[in-house]
């Protein structure tokens, strides 16, 4: 597996670092935490990332999309990470663009995932039933009701779930678990403001009837298209996390040079060289293992899921050390909210817990890996 970029993939990356770079940089992200804005992104943005197609990455030619897949969308996460825009890429290009098009019918296609492609869809997979990512542990049950369902129960941390137009609901049927296309105003909805200023949302279903075509994919049957998206989300966040450990780590390596003690910039001094070498190292690390689960995922590799997990888990611990050191290497200015490295130390905390912490991605690939 070659660990380098194809020439579209390089630039889509070139595009994706201009593009966040002037549109949505760290400012961005803070105005729309003080304004409490009350989608909590910008719908001008997220409509300029749809005509830029990369909310059809994830999605076939067939179903409106480019097919261009997970190491091109890995490239915008990543770009978005340096920027920590807070945009529906997660929630709608990777979750729910990957399970329409995936299980979705003609209908749920034509009616959910072509406006999704256009930019005029907002999408949540509601999933979560604790504050730990556990896919497998859902209690919300969708019980017969006539010729369709009654569903009952609560998600928590659903991600852009405040202002979703359609939720992905993963509910307990008889035999496993299904996957429902529920309106989003059918469900009482709680929006969450995350410390690291993102959105997510509390759901609640009571007594919610659906038809029997509200089904995505087939009763009992949700596990498998849910396990694959999932995969996405991992190895997309870990694309997105890498993007903010390195902005994290050059950030720190300008102030380094600037900053001056004693006479000298504190970067020629010997300890603080070698803990921006490790921030270097790891950093690199990531890229490495970012890319062979991106391509793995692309190439329906048998060891795919694995590396997804190994790469969650890698960018979990990176960016937990970037993140901490470079606040650290900026001292007191650090600590204030007025200086932007703060931001990247809160969204470590918030991320490597999203699809899965460190123990958990750590435990799966091990089990994926046959111990």
């Amino acid at each position: 597996m070659p660990l380098i970029l194809s020439e579209e993939s390089r630039l889509v990356r070139d595009t994706a670092l201009d593009f966040f770079r002037q549109r949505s940089p760290v400012t961005a992200l803070r105005k729309l935490r003080d304004s409490n804005d009350p989608d909590g992104f910008s719908r001008d943005l997220w409509r300029q990332m749809a005509e830029l197609g990369w909310t059809g990455f994830l999605v076939g030619e067939d179903d409106g999309g480019s097919g261009f897949g997970m190491t091109g969308l890995a490239q915008v996460m990543e770009a978005s990470g340096r920027s920590l825009a807070a945009t529906p890429l997660m929630s709608t290009a990777v979750l729910g663009a990957s399970l329409l098009s995936l299980a979705g019918s003609e209908r749920q296609k034509a009616d959910c995932l072509q406006p999704l492609l256009a930019g005029e869809h907002i999408v949540a997979l509601a999933l979560e039933e604790s504050s730990r990512h556990a896919p497998d542990r859902i209690a919300l049950t969708a019980e017969p009701n006539g010729s369709g369902y009654r569903l009952n129960g609560e998600k928590c941390f659903v991600l852009d779930g405040h202002v979703a137009d359609s939720l992905i609901v993963a509910a307990r049927t008889g035999g496993g678990v299904t996957l429902f296309l529920v309106p989003g105003e059918a469900a009482i909805r709680t929006r969450l403001i995350m410390v690291d200023s993102r959105n997510a949302a509390r759901i609640r279903l009571d007594n919610v009837t659906v038809g029997a075509d509200a089904v995505l994919g087939r009763v009992d049957g949700g596990g498998d298209a849910l396990d694959l998206t999932l995969d996405r989300a991992r190895a997309g966040l870990a694309a997105e996390m890498l993007g903010s450990a390195q902005e994290a780590f050059d950030r720190s390596v300008q102030y380094l040079k600037d900053r001056k003690q004693f006479g000298v910039p504190i970067g020629s001094f010997q300890a603080l060289k070698h803990r921006a070498a490790q921030m270097f190292c790891e950093v690199e690390m990531t890229r490495s293992a970012v890319l062979a689960a991106v391509s793995s995922l692309d190439q329906n590799s048998n060891d795919a899921a694995a590396l997804a997990s190994l790469a969650k888990a890698k960018a979990n611990a990176t960016l937990f050390l970037c993140g901490n050191e470079a606040v650290q290497m900026h001292g007191g200015i650090g600590m204030t909210d007025e200086h932007e490295i703060g931001f990247f130390l809160k969204r470590s905390r918030v991320a490597q817990a999203s699809f899965g912490d460190t123990r958990f991605c750590r435990d799966r690939y091990a089990r994926l890996s046959g111990y």
